[in-house]
């Protein structure tokens, strides 16, 4: 639950989507052309968060996977389902994370807990010239055979250090976020589906009985 939070809260929930967009054009342009016409979309997912080096020796890596949820603006789900069933909702208003585990939910104002994250790339932006309101845009290099934009928060006194999103053959494929924890998250985005009519409860959110419901 805790490299969750800090991926979403801190670091994201972000996230990037798959998008069917012009194989040539370069990150930026991708990045444009996903916020203006990236209206929902779904995918499966599968997360790889990488904490720094403890005492210079590598620390193993948590890997975790699920499906993905987006209507845009600033409605989305995660639902990881492995090794652990863990839930994030957002419905424009509020965000719920939910460990099933230990039947707890976290509550909060989804306008404070989101900021400058990741997930303005994904569903809270409505277009390009706010997400340049919390965020340096720049084009990187090619690597990895992708295309990549780098996000880098305008605001200093956050958690988050960069994003980054990589596109392959027209499509944003890749998210790499880095915190100031120097922990690294990436996520890798397969099966997605584009502007496909949200499910009905996807971005609702009821605590289950006798969940402790934590409201910072």
């Amino acid at each position: 639950m805790i490299f969750m939070k800090r991926f979403l809260l801190t670091a994201l929930a972000a996230t990037a989507c798959l998008v069917c967009l012009s194989a040539h054009a370069d990150g930026l342009a991708s990045l444009q052309a996903f916020v203006r016409s990236a209206h929902s979309g779904r995918a499966q997912f599968t997360q790889t968060v990488t904490p720094p080096p403890k005492d210079g020796k590598p620390v193993r890596a948590k890997i975790s996977s699920g499906s993905f949820e987006f209507q845009r603006p600033g409605k989305f789900r995660f639902d990881y389902r492995k090794p652990y069933n863990q839930i994030i909702v957002a419905n424009g208003k509020t965000l719920w994370l939910y460990d099933a585990d230990l039947n707890q939910v976290t509550e909060r104002a989804q306008a404070q807990a989101l900021g400058n994250t990741p997930a303005a790339l994904i569903a809270a932006a409505p277009d390009l010239r706010a997400l340049e309101a919390d965020f340096t845009l720049e084009s990187g290099p090619e690597r990895d055979g992708m295309q990549w934009i780098k996000a880098t928060p305008k605001a200093r006194d956050g958690q988050l250090q960069s994003v980054e999103a990589g596109f392959k053959g027209g499509q944003m494929a890749v998210l790499e976020i880095l915190d100031n924890f120097g922990q690294r998250s990436r996520l890798v985005f397969d099966s997605f589906e584009l502007n496909t009519p949200p499910r009905s409860d996807a971005f609702g959110f009821k605590p289950p009985a006798g969940a402790d419901v934590i409201r910072p």
